[in-house]
């Protein structure tokens, strides 16, 4: 039998020409056999660095960030209305890239989701009997809303001044229930104090608070032994 060409002197057939036929064989069988053992699975899905170990190659695809943006803003819009600062604010607090938040916001205005005219009216339809806050407090809260300041006036303009003094009106009925030991002056410092915090001029608190005490005072009955 002839020598196998690896035998000879500089290495694997050092001068012999082409490999041997027998090499092709014993490749094709050592593939077969790993294709039906799984052998060598594992090598498929690492990589080796020149400067380093192997090391697993993930295979989870790639986030859809569009998805993931579209669920958050379905998610952030029921129940109630938020304006577009706010949704945009959401959204990159959970790393959505700049372009796809846009992109979707604009496509949600476009079909009515988002909306801050209408999200500045329900706001202050909401903020106002239920919290007594007049207009100045009603724009600082829209302001940190993120709704522009022209959008925010023009809702604000909506609002009738009758029915914003009759809000403070019962502001200071509901207070003045519990400050019956207070003398006058006491009463009306701290009368015209909430009303401030509440959004209403110094002018106008003043002129509620006056016109409440006095309609308080009327209401007492004098005993006619008093009399």
């Amino acid at each position: 039998m002839e020598p196998r060409p690896d035998a000879e002197e500089g290495g694997p057939w050092s001068g012999q020409g082409a490999p041997p036929d027998w090499l092709g064989d014993v490749s094709a069988g050592v593939e077969a056999w790993t294709r039906r053992s799984g052998a060598g699975k594992q090598d498929r899905h690492r990589r080796v660095d020149d400067d380093g170990p192997a090391r697993p190659i993930s295979e989870d695809p790639e986030p859809d960030h569009e998805a993931i943006a579209r669920k958050i803003l379905l998610d952030q819009l029921t129940g109630q209305a938020r304006s577009r600062k706010e949704l945009a604010d959401k959204l990159a607090k959970r790393l959505v890239p700049d372009e796809i938040a846009n992109r979707l916001l604009d496509r949600f205005e476009e079909v009515g989701l988002v909306d801050d005219e209408a999200f500045a009216r329900s706001w202050i339809a909401s903020r106002q009997p239920g919290k007594g806050l007049a207009r100045r407090a009603l724009a600082q809260e829209l302001r940190r809303k993120g709704v522009d300041d022209e959008v925010a006036r023009e809702a604000l303009d909506e609002i009738d001044p009758e029915e914003e003094r009759e809000v403070g009106r019962a502001l200071v009925r509901k207070k003045l229930r519990a400050m019956s030991r207070l003398d006058e002056q006491a009463m009306v410092r701290r009368l015209v104090g909430m009303l401030a915090r509440k959004g209403y001029s110094p002018g106008m608190a003043f002129a509620i608070v006056r016109e409440e005490l006095a309609g308080a005072a009327a209401d007492v009955d004098v005993p006619e032994s008093d009399l």
